[in-house]
């Protein structure tokens, strides 16, 4: 038989075969988009390979190690923030009685503003330098006028940063790394001189957060008026204390 004739007698047999079988109808668009969204069914593309138990494991294994290097850091970091806790309550019998005897008149209007602005060298602190910087960004606004003067003095790294932005010209002293060492009062002594060497005021405002919480600080602002605008604004009554009752008595 002729092979040609073989070739073509095959290719008509197989049509007929194809032609009789059902041919299934095509999907619609929407239809098949709808199965990819259903949660029931499992969509696989072609080509797709699935990952290897190993590296599931090594995954696993590898997670496991940095939960327990977050453990040991959250040990470590409470263990400093009870230490320096407790030196911040220790410190307060120092400052706090010169603060209620001294008082606050943050309401004195003055022309030569400084504004210390205190937050931290390093971050990963939540918003407690963006809350020193913007309750001075404030007062800055509040107290300005066309005869007023107003000055930043900046203690930390992070609102060194963020004043140097906007306010370049109006920093006039910048102090960081002063959190290396623990404070104590020799070190705050030698920040206190040097800014009241080498700055003009009537009227520091300090700004920093006051410790509530762990997940808490209040901004607060403390004001130190210069001694002549002291002599000009208030008038002290002073009491008499028992012992000098006693003298006079006697």
């Amino acid at each position: 038989m002729n092979p040609l004739k073989m070739a073509m007698t095959t290719l008509q047999r197989e049509g007929r075969r194809l032609a009789a079988a059902p041919f299934p109808s095509p999907t619609p668009l929407n239809a098949f988009r709808s199965s990819l969204g259903s949660p029931s069914e499992e969509v696989c593309l072609s080509g797709v390979r699935f990952i290897s138990t190993q590296v599931v494991r090594n995954r696993m294994k590898s997670v496991k190690n940095i939960q327990k290097i977050t453990k040991a850091m959250k040990m470590v970091a409470a263990s400093k923030l009870r230490a320096v806790q407790s030196r911040t309550e220790n410190s307060r019998g120092l400052w706090q009685p010169f603060s209620v005897l001294l008082g606050d008149t943050p309401s004195v209007d003055v022309k030569k503003n400084v504004i210390i602005t205190i937050s931290s060298d390093k971050g990963l602190c939540g918003g407690i330098n963006s809350t020193s910087v913007k309750t001075s960004r404030n007062i800055h606004k509040l107290n300005s006028g066309p005869e007023k003067e107003n000055k930043y003095v900046i203690l930390g790294e992070k609102a060194k940063a963020q004043l140097l932005r906007d306010s370049k010209k109006d920093i006039h002293l910048v102090m960081t790394e002063l959190q290396k060492n623990p404070l104590n009062y020799t070190q705050v002594s030698v920040v206190a001189d040097e800014i009241l060497k080498n700055v003009e005021f009537d009227a520091l405002r300090i700004v920093f957060n006051k410790f509530q919480s762990v997940v808490s600080f209040l901004p607060t602002m403390s004001t130190v008026l210069s001694p002549e605008v002291t002599a000009l604004n208030l008038v002290w009554h002073w009491t008499p204390s028992y012992i000098q009752i006693k003298l006079v008595r006697s």
